[in-house]
């Protein structure tokens, strides 16, 4: 791949990661995102401050950057360079949610939400339907089983990059793969609060509203 490529597949996956898309719906309702519950620009907080659909909205919208910025990077290479844009593209993306441009523009301060959305939108062109379509029931069942929705995140998010990695590395031998653990390494990083709240006992869970 080009340098020039590189770097451009890279800024243009961050930008598009970048765009607040909870702070956007929040604005729309008259509410600041950042002011709200835990202050985090993502599907739950949303859901948490302006109910279930607004959040689901969010994670689609979210899931939606991942998903396009694969695709973008996607046509910007030779078809035998696709798997490492696209690699690319999904950690810039990611990156781009979690340290976002846009977001730290509006606050002053680095902000960004916390991946698992947007992470999930590169699933669609990484794992079958059937795979996504298992995520979402094991998704279902530790939450009705602790109502942790971060605790139910985290496992699909872990359980899915595996898959991912272990596929190509089986099917295509295609080493570029590994780099994509560095999707839940950062989504991880972005729960350690949620991990900590967890394993205390004072973690949110599903249902509880957002503090204004």
């Amino acid at each position: 791949m080009e340098q020039q490529t590189f770097f451009t597949i890279l800024s243009l996956s961050y930008l598009i990661g970048s765009i607040p898309t909870a702070y956007i719906i929040g604005r729309l309702h008259g509410i600041n995102i950042f002011e709200v519950g835990s202050g985090n620009m993502g599907a739950n907080n949303t859901a948490r401050a302006l109910g279930f659909k607004w959040g689901v909205l969010v994670w689609f919208l979210d899931g939606t950057k991942g998903l396009s910025a694969m695709l973008l990077a996607r046509q910007l290479v030779p078809a035998d360079q696709n798997s490492a844009a696209m690699i690319l593209a999904a950690v810039a993306a990611v990156f781009g949610h979690n340290w976002s441009f846009f977001a730290t523009m509006i606050t002053g301060t680095v902000r960004g939400g916390k991946g698992a959305a947007t992470a999930s939108g590169t699933w669609l062109l990484l794992v079958s339907p059937v795979i996504i379509a298992v995520a979402v029931m094991l998704w279902a069942i530790i939450v009705a089983a602790t109502r942790y929705v971060s605790l139910a995140v985290l496992t699909i998010i872990a359980v899915v990059s595996m898959v991912i990695v272990a596929t190509a590395l089986i099917r295509e031998s295609d080493p570029i793969y590994v780099a994509y653990l560095l999707v839940p390494i950062m989504v991880f990083y972005r729960h350690k609060t949620n991990i900590r709240a967890i394993l205390s006992g004072t973690e949110r869970r599903f249902g509880d509203r957002a503090q204004t």
